[in-house]
């Protein structure tokens, strides 16, 4: 029988599938602001979305940190005793001098927001097959696997979150991952390895970290980039292999890793996608699920640039501008079991249908 979790306790049913917390953001003695990654990144999306008056703090999930005995449901226990040295996790988050704080401080200031955030995507797993889709505003640590981490990655939300469905929630029982962080994504791709009930779809490009030629054998549909691909080919291709991997395996969940580091100017992703091609890209990844009736569980992953945090609230805010996130569980007040899911244009446009299972096991 599955530990209990209050990861899967059901969230307040006005709240709209976001989930955040404040405890997402890094904040140590200027430490962060020796990686390139924006440690406050996350709270930026939030806010942007509040300006917008998209949300307000009463109508998003709060996330909850994973405990040791949630992680325990993929991790060793060997590999979370590991971070208790404070030098395993400078490596891991590639900020050297983290190695020479006392542990504590490395649990609380850089762990535990970690932590928070792989809650929030397992939290946020849930609510996607509940209510047809969610955005976890952090999560997506796409190169950490069960007994390693790297890249900036301690915990294995994606993994985690897939786990904890097949387990928990009947009727799950395969995934998607489209990976279209600019990075491979290694982590899942190792722990998934042999697992038929999971397909990997990755685009990246080829030339750098992580290169981990043993975890590419687990992609079932590789889309390897050149330096410096632009707006057009990148998206004719996330478009084409997007529509392949769905028409040929159908999952019970689609885990969009959506990574912003694929931005024009990137120091570490080395592609040249404009902001409108980052929206694009977000808005083809849900028109393919939603258009099927598949939920859709989104993870912010990298972005290494200033700018990242604004192009993801427009990408949210242009998501919800088409319909594609519908607030209210709609479809179960419809009062007939009949509506179709693959809704017109019209009904979309209102924003009356949530196209996903939402809860009411129209499809």
């Amino acid at each position: 029988r599955p530990h209990r979790t209050e990861l899967y306790e059901e969230p307040p049913s006005g709240c709209w599938p976001i989930v955040y917390s404040p405890d997402y953001n890094i904040t140590f003695m200027g430490l962060e602001k020796l990686h390139p990654f924006d440690a406050g990144k996350w709270g930026k999306v939030i806010n942007f979305l509040k300006e917008e008056k998209l949300i307000a703090d009463d109508l998003i999930v709060q996330a909850r940190e994973a405990t040791d005995e949630d992680l325990l449901v993929v991790h060793t226990r060997r590999y979370l005793n590991k971070l208790k040295w404070s030098f395993v996790v400078a490596a891991i988050t590639e900020i050297p001098p983290v190695a020479f704080l006392p542990n504590f401080v490395v649990q609380r200031k850089v762990l535990k927001p970690l932590r928070t955030q792989t809650g929030g995507t397992i939290m946020a797993g849930k609510l996607a097959v509940d209510r047809g889709w969610a955005i976890n505003v952090g999560g997506g640590f796409h190169h950490c696997s069960s007994d390693k981490g790297g890249g900036f990655c301690a915990y294995a939300d994606i993994t985690l979150a897939i786990k904890f469905l097949f387990e928990r929630v009947q009727g799950v029982s395969r995934a998607t991952i489209i990976d279209l962080d600019a990075h491979q994504g290694n982590g899942h791709e190792r722990d998934f390895m042999d697992d038929p009930r999971v397909y990997i779809m990755d685009a990246y490009n080829r030339y750098i970290y992580p290169g981990d030629g043993f975890a590419k054998r687990a992609i079932k549909r590789r889309v390897e980039l050149e330096w410096g691909t632009e707006d057009t080919e990148y998206l004719q291709k996330v478009h084409t292999h997007v529509e392949g991997a769905l028409n040929e395996f159908r999952p019970d969940i689609v885990v969009y890793n959506a990574g912003t580091d694929v931005l024009d100017g990137d120091p570490l992703g080395g592609l040249a996608v404009s902001p409108q091609g980052i929206v694009k890209r977000d808005e083809v990844v849900f028109r393919a699920a939603r258009s099927r009736s598949i939920p859709i569980l989104m993870l912010t992953s990298g972005g290494y640039q200033k700018r990242t945090a604004r192009i993801i609230a427009d990408s949210i805010l242009n998501l919800h501008g088409l319909g594609l996130l519908a607030k209210e569980r709609a479809a179960c007040s419809l009062g007939s079991a009949s509506v179709d899911p693959v809704i017109t244009d019209s009904a979309q446009g209102l924003g009356l249908l949530a196209k996903g299972r939402a809860a009411c096991s129209l499809g």
